[in-house]
């Protein structure tokens, strides 16, 4: 793709509303995440040892985003950059796609925000009693949660946001992410189980692969059909290539069963 081609996409409304959706449902998960960390350790050892791990890994996060954003956005037409950010964003997205149709397919066990919630809970009761001032226990594992949740989350707002040049889209949809989880965090008063966390799950990972494949082909001067809306055409096959897969996974797992349960105890025994 040519520096002006290149240039033209900066206002491309349908780049950049990709992006926002894509860095929505993304950040989303993250922040579902971390809020279950906060929740458990506030309800264990107080909101104000959570808060201030939350809020200084936040802090942290912001400073790398300042650091390592803006700096690639300058540089996002040369080669090396724009493959780098296709090869990161295909392999994260197959990481995600991969496990989201072994957890549809029935081969990997659902993620339960109440299960993750309560397996907190006990670890914060099992630290013992909480010590005045700042708890260094509740402290570390509210920063560590929300530092790791937020580097995967910093990961897909900058790849989101260079692939679609478009870093304020990006930005503006984990934004409004972040605002919501918040929000329902405030009303609900629990963790967030009810969302459907792993749906949201196998969408990004169907975009992250799906703009993946397209950034590394305009890495490699890729004329894809129709431009843009190539990545369409991507997320439409990735969806009928997982829904296959967890056909034909979910029927492969009932034959199985099926075959372990007509043998008899000696047969069992013996294979």
């Amino acid at each position: 793709m040519s520096s002006h081609d290149t240039k033209k996409n900066w206002g491309d409304p349908f780049m950049n509303g990709f992006a926002v959706l894509s860095s929505f449902l993304g950040t989303g998960v993250e922040f579902i995440e971390a809020l279950t960390i906060v929740l458990a350790v506030a309800a264990i050892r107080g909101w104000k040892n959570a808060l201030l791990g939350a809020f200084s890994a936040v802090l942290v996060l912001a400073i790398l985003v300042t650091l390592i954003g803006a700096p690639l956005a300058k540089v996002i037409d040369l080669f090396w950059v724009q493959l780098m950010v296709g090869l990161f964003m295909l392999l994260f997205g197959i990481r995600w796609l991969r496990k989201a149709i072994l957890r549809y397919a029935g081969l990997k066990a659902l993620h339960n925000e109440a299960e993750s919630y309560e397996e907190e809970v006990q670890r914060q009761k099992a630290a013992g009693e909480v010590k005045p001032g700042i708890d260094r226990f509740a402290f570390a594992t509210t920063f560590s949660g929300t530092f790791l949740e937020g580097l995967e989350a910093i990961f897909i707002v900058i790849t989101f946001g260079l692939a679609s040049h478009s870093i304020s889209s990006a930005v503006l949809g984990a934004l409004i992410a972040t605002v919501v989880v918040i929000l329902l965090g405030i009303i609900a008063k629990q963790p967030l189980s009810k969302i459907p966390e792993n749906t949201m799950k196998f969408i990004v990972g169907i975009m992250l692969t799906s703009f993946g494949t397209y950034w590394l082909g305009e890495s490699f001067h890729v004329r894809w059909p129709n431009q843009d809306l190539s990545i369409i055409y991507l997320i439409v096959t990735l969806l009928l290539l997982s829904y296959i897969l967890v056909t034909r996974c979910k029927r492969a797992l009932r034959s199985s069963h099926g075959e372990d349960s007509s043998q008899t105890p000696g047969e069992v025994s013996q294979s």
